[in-house]
C-alpha cells in the first residue's frame, strides 16, 4: 500500500487538537475570510491546541505572487500567529500523486474528457457519462473518483447532522483537472491527514464538499476530523462576500477594530471597551470567552458595516 506522508505528524495520532487556516492566495484577506480565520484560531486556542495555516497555491492561472505574503502580514498584524512552518500545497505534488496511486490501485479513478459545455444540461450531477469508457491517455483529461451508492452523514457541531448521497447529488468528481492541476477535495483531504488535523473549522459555503472528503478519507484510510462550518458573510444582494464581490480588503492598520467587529459577527458580544485594546488583549478575551454554540444553526451574517 502506498503511503500518503511517509513522515509528518500524521504518523502518529494527534495527542490534542490540532485546527488550521488554509486560504488561497487569489488576493488579500477580505472580512469574510478574518471571520474563518478568527473562529479557527480561537477555537483551537479555546480548547488548548495548536493552530496552523495552509498555503492553498494550486491554482496559478488565479493567484496573485504577492497575495501569499500579503495574507500572512495581515495575520501577524492580527497578531493571529501560527504555531508551525505555513504548509504550501504547491510543494506537496508527491503526496498527491501517491493518493492518486493509491486511488487507483483500489480501481477508483477513471479519465474524463467530458468539458463543461458538455455537462451543461446535467446541473451540479455528474452522469458518468465517461464512467465506462475507455478515454485515451493521450486526450487532455481530468482525473474523477468514482463513487459508492449510498449517504454520507456526519455531525457538524455548528450546522447539526448533514446527509448527502454522493452518487445521487454530486456523481463522481473531479480530483485532477485537464490542465493537470490537482483539485481541492483531494489536496485538503491529503494535506489534513499530514498535518494531523483534528477539526475543521471553516465557511458553510464548504459544507456540501464535506461528504466527497470523508468519501476520499475513507478510501485512502484517513481519519476523519470534526467539522463545523460557520455562517458566512452576505452583501444586501445575499452574496456570499468573497473577492467575485468585490469585497474590500481587511485594513490591517487598526487590527484592533478588525478583530472587535469579527467578534461581533461571530456573535461572541464583546464588551465594548474592548475595542480600544491591543489585539493580543482582543484575542485573549476571545479565547477566554470563545463559545461557538452561539452560532448554532446560523448559515449567513449580513455585512453591514465594512471592518
Amino acid at each position: 500500500m502506498i503511503q500518503i506522508a511517509l513522515t509528518g505528524p500524521s504518523t502518529q495520532a494527534p495527542s490534542q487538537y490540532r485546527g488550521r487556516f488554509a486560504p488561497s492566495p487569489t488576493g488579500p484577506l477580505h472580512a469574510g475570510s478574518i471571520l474563518a480565520a478568527l473562529a479557527s484560531y480561537l477555537d483551537a486556542k479555546a480548547n488548548r491546541g495548536l493552530w496552523f495555516v495552509r498555503m492553498e497555491d494550486l491554482d496559478p492561472p488565479r493567484e496573485s505572487p504577492a497575495a501569499a505574503t500579503s495574507i500572512l502580514h495581515t495575520l501577524e498584524a492580527l497578531a493571529l500567529h501560527w504555531d508551525d512552518k505555513v504548509l504550501y500545497q504547491s510543494q506537496r505534488h508527491t503526496a498527491y500523486h501517491n493518493a492518486l496511486a493509491e486511488l487507483g490501485n483500489r480501481a477508483l479513478i477513471y479519465a474524463c474528457r467530458c468539458s463543461r459545455q458538455m455537462l451543461a444540461d446535467y446541473g451540479n450531477v455528474y452522469p458518468g457519462i465517461c464512467r465506462t469508457l475507455d478515454v485515451p491517455a493521450q486526450v487532455p483529461v481530468a482525473l474523477r473518483c468514482r463513487v459508492s451508492p449510498g449517504t454520507i452523514s456526519f455531525a457538524d457541531r455548528v450546522q447539526g447532522n448533514f446527509f448527502q448521497h454522493l452518487e445521487n447529488e454530486v456523481g463522481d468528481f473531479v480530483i485532477m483537472r485537464k490542465e493537470g492541476l490537482f483539485a481541492y477535495q483531494l489536496a485538503v483531504v491529503v494535506d489534513d491527514a499530514f498535518q494531523g488535523i483534528t477539526d475543521v473549522v471553516r465557511g458553510i459555503d464548504l459544507l456540501d464538499s464535506t461528504p466527497r472528503q470523508i468519501y476520499l478519507q475513507n478510501a485512502l484510510g484517513l481519519a476523519t476530523p470534526r467539522y463545523a462550518h460557520i455562517p458566512v458573510l452576505v452583501n444586501a444582494q445575499g452574496q456570499k462576500l468573497g473577492k467575485q464581490q468585490y469585497a474590500e480588503a481587511v485594513a490591517a492598520m487598526r487590527p484592533g477594530k478588525v478583530l472587535f467587529k469579527a467578534l461581533q459577527r461571530l456573535q461572541q458580544n464583546p464588551e465594548p471597551q474592548l475595542e480600544d485594546q491591543s489585539p493580543e488583549d482582543i484575542l485573549a478575551w476571545g479565547v477566554s470567552h470563545w463559545d461557538i454554540e452561539k452560532l448554532k444553526g446560523i448559515k449567513q451574517i449580513p455585512e453591514i458595516e465594512e471592518f
